[in-house]
């Protein structure tokens, strides 16, 4: 549940009719700073919203020129935009030693463990697979609408597997991660 609040923004944009991304736009920035406020209230630190506060910013903009011009080019790469967005988000996290999975592990795991290197490591591989898999997804789609087709089923297909593919990862990575640990703790 908790990259699906995470990525919640993002879902809300994608699924706005592409006719109507000025109001898809405005919909993911209240949708972020919703976000942001109940995960304050309900404790979360700013470390455990890296990819919430990114999102609020970059709706922000987008909704900005949306409205300013809602004929704008920014239009047809506003998906591209996003997956490389999300990207910097989270390569930047990993730049700074906070991998953005970090905070929403936290979330789910003992605070005894926080601190472990074997924690902070699987964070980070997850993070790496997030950060490329934004990475890909988002020169893909800009291929997609540079070739003319950005509103199109090949365009939905990719943004979702650019989601898919490392929820799937990360899934299995920590079922893998948790089993290994419990062999050697026998």
């Amino acid at each position: 549940m908790s990259y699906l609040r995470t990525f919640l923004p993002w879902i809300v944009f994608a699924v706005f009719p592409s006719g109507s991304w000025q109001w898809g736009a405005l919909a993911a920035l209240l949708v972020a700073v919703a976000i942001i406020a109940q995960q304050r209230r309900a404790g979360a630190g700013f470390d455990a919203l890296i990819i919430e506060c990114g999102s609020a910013v970059f709706f922000a903009a987008l909704t900005v020129i949306a409205f300013a011009d809602p004929h704008s080019g920014v239009h047809d790469y506003s998906a591209a935009l996003s997956s490389g967005v999300l990207a910097v988000i989270a390569g930047v996290s990993l730049a700074i030693g906070k991998p953005f999975t970090l905070g929403i592990a936290k979330r789910t795991t003992p605070r005894e463990v926080w601190g472990l290197k074997p924690f902070i490591r699987t964070n980070v591989v997850i993070t790496v697979v997030w950060t490329l898999a934004f990475a890909v997804t988002a020169v893909v789609l800009a291929l997609v609408a540079h070739a003319g087709h950005p509103h199109s089923s090949t365009a939905t297909v990719v943004q979702i597997a650019g989601f898919v593919v490392p929820m799937v990862f990360t899934v299995r990575y920590i079922a893998y991660v948790q089993a290994r640990a419990g062999q050697v703790a026998r």
